[in-house]
């Protein structure tokens, strides 16, 4: 039977029991009230009427209209309320001697009859009283009886209901719950075993039904690739890097915890939406889809994070597949990491810091030894044998190789800060040649190279720090000289493209291997295999000069074929 029918059964079957209780406890009670009614009207007025006649039968004298007039008036009220067998005939008496004594009301032996008369009346009526209280207690003991058994009733149905009602919802409910608990537990095998024809019954076959799909879908391929999928977004999530994941329409996949936290979005509002919407009302989602090569220059991003001003340095993976059965591969979207290097940044400023001390307090014990060395050479001091003068040459080109590493730094040190000082205004591009090559024709001489000048005529004027831009043509021709064969030839070449004037510097060395060529701008960085001879700061300090002119630098070459260190600067 179904539980809504066993619920409707029970309740309803309650619920007529205690109407039919509420009809019998009314019934009873009405009966009980009739009987009352009837005794008060049909016998107690008779007695209260005869008392009142007795009352003014003792008063009545000869011609005393007044109390006669009394007693005929109950005697009347008394003549309408006959009830009782007999009690008509004794009021008929009653009449017959009252008119008798209206006619002489000193009679005693007719008051005598009369009170007989009165008496009677009263006995039917007492009699009746007695007879009609049997009938009514009578009628209150079935009354109470009907109304204990229908009682019974009630509190059988709803103790019945009590005891057995609960289990029957309660028990398949636990069955089901433990059911569920195991199902949770990747206990797919886990079935429901009651099959009653109740709702229980019918949700204990779906459940099963459920668990058995669970089962396939558990040994399933696809439940697999889902595991890999949730196990995939874990560890994203985990990631302490922020990422961001885009389809190759630029909607977004999908966006771990660290990535909403310093974005300021939730995911609901990120996950599914266009990447470039999402960038018209977040500034760091437009800077984080904008693609490199749309960016003048590769500058870490500084958010506020974690609670302090963070650094992040944006890489952008292209994702690529190749469909099966197919050669080309196509663009799936991209990943975009944020790496955190703030701890880095932090070092990277506290060694800025160290350098520009250092290389500021190297200067004055440098130019103490050069004003020494110089002191020695002089004649007036004394001649020096062979060795000492090699010794010192030797010191003289030492203490010159850290004044110049000395001057890059402090150089470093100031772009890295923000100090640096440019004198932008109109500069000749042959002066600032002409400059430079005067500045390496020693060292160029010392190899044999030939330094040859290819300039186009009357080329514009540049806007530029000529004495900067000067310093990055000359470490320009250093390196060439340096990694060039002795008795080669070195050209500077100048032309003006695109309202821009081009600064290039051909040599015919060794060349650069092209895995390097996108580092060697890079501090510190030295091309392995190469003469040790520098610090790695030179291009790096070059690009940095060049590039805040809203100038650019870049490199051509060829591993055996020589290479062309360029710069450009705006006319």
């Amino acid at each position: 039977m179904r539980i809504k029918t066993k619920l409707n059964l029970g309740v309803g079957l309650l619920f007529l029991m205690i109407i039919i209780l509420s009809l019998v406890s009314g019934y009873s009670v009405f009966l009980i009230k009739a009987d009352t009614e009837n005794i008060l009207k049909a016998n107690y007025n008779t007695l209260e009427y005869s008392r009142n006649m007795i009352l003014s039968l003792d008063e009545i004298k000869m011609n005393d209209d007044n109390k006669i007039h009394v007693f005929k008036e109950y005697l009347e009220k008394q003549t309408q309320n006959v009830t009782e067998p007999g009690e008509k005939e004794a009021t008929a008496n009653l009449e017959k001697n009252f008119a008798l004594l209206e006619k002489n009301g000193s009679n005693e032996r007719l008051k005598a009859q009369i009170r007989q008369d009165i008496f009677a009346i009263m006995k039917l009526n007492l009699d009746a009283i007695k007879q009609k209280s049997d009938i009514a207690k009578h009628t209150a003991e079935n009354a109470n009886l009907w109304i204990a058994i229908v009682g019974t009733l009630c509190f059988l149905i709803a103790f019945n209901l009590l005891v057995n009602l609960p289990n029957n919802i309660a028990n398949p409910i636990k069955e089901l719950t433990l059911s569920i608990k195991e199902i949770a537990n990747k206990n797919y095998s886990e079935r429901v075993h009651f099959t009653s024809h109740s709702e229980f019954g019918d949700l204990a076959k779906s459940f099963n039904t459920m668990a058995q799909k669970l089962q396939e879908y558990n040994d399933s391929n696809l439940y697999k690739l889902f595991f890999e999928k949730k196990r995939l977004e874990t560890l994203i999530n985990n990631m302490n890097d922020p990422i961001i994941g885009l389809d190759n329409e630029g909607i977004v996949l999908f966006v771990n915890d660290e990535a909403l936290k310093i974005i300021g979005l939730k995911s609901e509002d990120i996950i599914g939406k266009p990447a470039s919407e999402l960038a018209v009302s977040n500034d760091l989602m437009r800077s984080l889809i904008l693609k490199e090569s749309e960016t003048p220059k590769k500058q870490p991003l500084k958010i506020f994070a974690h609670g302090k001003e963070s650094y992040f340095e944006k890489e952008i993976h292209n994702i690529t597949i190749t469909p099966t059965g197919e050669e080309k591969e196509i663009n799936i979207g991209d990943v975009i990491i944020l790496r955190n290097i703030t701890l880095f940044k932090e070092l990277d400023f506290a060694k800025t810091n160290f350098i520009a001390t250092v290389s500021h307090e190297l200067k004055t014990p440098i130019a103490s030894i050069k004003l020494s060395l110089q002191l020695l050479e002089n004649g007036k001091t004394g001649d020096m044998n062979d060795d000492q003068k090699q010794l010192v040459e030797s010191i003289k080109d030492d203490s010159q190789r850290l004044l110049k590493i000395t001057g890059e730094l402090l150089n470093l040190s100031q772009l890295e800060t923000g100090n640096i000082q440019l004198n932008i205004g109109k500069s000749n591009p042959h002066e600032i040649v002409k400059y430079a090559v005067e500045a390496v024709k020693v060292q160029a001489d010392q190899k044999q190279i030939q330094l040859v000048v290819d300039a186009d005529e009357n080329l514009k004027n540049v806007k530029a720090d000529a004495e900067k831009t000067g310093w990055v043509l000359i470490n320009y021709l250093s390196n060439a000289i340096r990694y060039s064969s002795e008795k080669s030839t070195i050209l500077i070449k100048l032309k003006e493209e695109n309202n821009q004037i081009v600064f290039q510097v051909i040599d015919t060395g060794k060349g650069i291997d092209t895995r390097y060529k996108d580092r060697v701008f890079d501090k510190y960085f030295q091309v392995p295999g190469s003469q040790k001879s520098g610090t790695g700061l030179g291009l790096a300090i070059s690009k940095e000069f060049i590039e805040a002119q809203n100038g650019s630098v870049g490199v051509e070459s060829n591993l055996g074929l020589g290479s062309t260190f360029w710069f450009s600067l705006k006319v």
